[in-house]
């Protein structure tokens, strides 16, 4: 096991509430696995990831409780210093947005030196050819030249192909990609998405996707978790979760993947809107805006189902869900 994320809550105090943006989360990320996180915006998916990586702002926000455990230490009791080695070096991150990632006031060349001189005590000029040739493997042409660029030089696709080259200069173990392929037009984004699936497996780095969208994680993950109000709702090989949901939520996610084959299907979308996870009552946050809701989802929060020994859901209901979804 790489890394054990077990029961973790991140809180933030905005004008005297408590937003529990991260309420006792917990899964599992096998060497190699590739995990998707998927939910509605607002679902707790990235702030999940930047708990992982030491990340969020105090204050407002902090780590109120849990544990993640990398490789058998817990990240979150680890000394300022030693988290920085980790990050970065064992652990990388591909955010949303490269053009508010990367410093538009350095060359490219430089901000990818100094990744693997600091972790990897490169010299200068073996940083430099280290440089050119990650960027040479994520697809970018006349590397050497384009190395002494600047980002706003460089297209949306590029710039994020360059933060990919960033993320795996020092060959991390874990890679968590947050919304890899946001704001860039759908043939982008599948070549995004086939670049880090393929160095992925030239790497042997686990990774982490965090994505809003179902269908980009299909192809690509071995499990998936899918999230919502701060919480997990449902866990499973990604397979399975496509073919037998367990819970109402996953399965109004699957419905709202549009269907390519089809061009007079309605689009699809889950009425109403993401709970005020300031203000959750006592039952199901996803009762309200649920198909299969009766009046215990609304009294009493449900109970995390075993519907196999790797398939669990968050519902009153999870197994006749499963049971009637194949």
């Amino acid at each position: 096991m790489l890394l054990s994320v077990r029961n973790l809550r991140t809180y933030f105090d905005e004008d005297g509430r408590v937003v529990k943006a991260v309420d006792g989360v917990s899964f599992d990320l096998e060497r190699g696995e590739t995990l998707g996180i998927v939910g509605e915006s607002g679902s707790g998916k990235s702030v999940t990831n930047l708990t992982i990586m030491r990340l969020i702002p105090s204050p407002p926000g902090r780590i109120a409780g849990g544990e993640v455990i990398f490789d058998g230490r817990n990240l979150l009791a680890l000394p300022d210093e030693e988290m920085r080695k980790l990050r970065g070096r064992r652990i990388a991150m591909v955010f949303q947005d490269p053009m508010t990632s990367l410093n538009p006031f350095m060359r490219i060349s430089r901000q990818l030196t100094e990744v693997t001189r600091l972790h990897l005590g490169h010299g200068k000029a073996e940083a430099y050819e280290h440089a050119v040739h990650m960027l040479e493997m994520v697809g970018i042409p006349d590397a050497r030249k384009r190395a002494e660029g600047y980002p706003h030089e460089f297209s949306g696709g590029m710039r994020q192909r360059v933060m990919i080259a960033m993320a795996l200069s020092c060959k991390p173990e874990l890679l968590i990609a947050d919304e890899p392929t946001t704001a860039l037009d759908v043939t982008i984004q599948a070549q995004i998405l086939e670049l880090i699936k393929n160095l992925k497996q030239e790497t042997g780095t686990s990774e982490i996707l965090i994505t809003h969208d179902l269908g980009v994680v299909a192809g690509t993950t071995n499990r998936v978790v899918v999230m919502y109000a701060g919480k997990v709702f449902e866990s499973a090989p990604t397979g399975e979760l496509f073919s037998r949901p367990g819970n109402p939520y996953t399965k109004g996610l699957l419905q709202s993947v549009p269907d390519p084959t089809c061009d007079t299907k309605e689009l699809f979308q889950i009425p109403g809107l993401p709970p005020d996870v300031a203000n959750l009552g006592p039952g199901c946050p996803f009762a309200p805006r649920c198909f299969r809701a009766e009046a215990i989802c609304k009294e009493q929060f449900p109970p995390f189902v075993a519907l196999t020994p790797s398939h669990h859901s968050l519902c009153h209901f999870a197994d006749e869900i499963y049971k009637g979804a194949s």
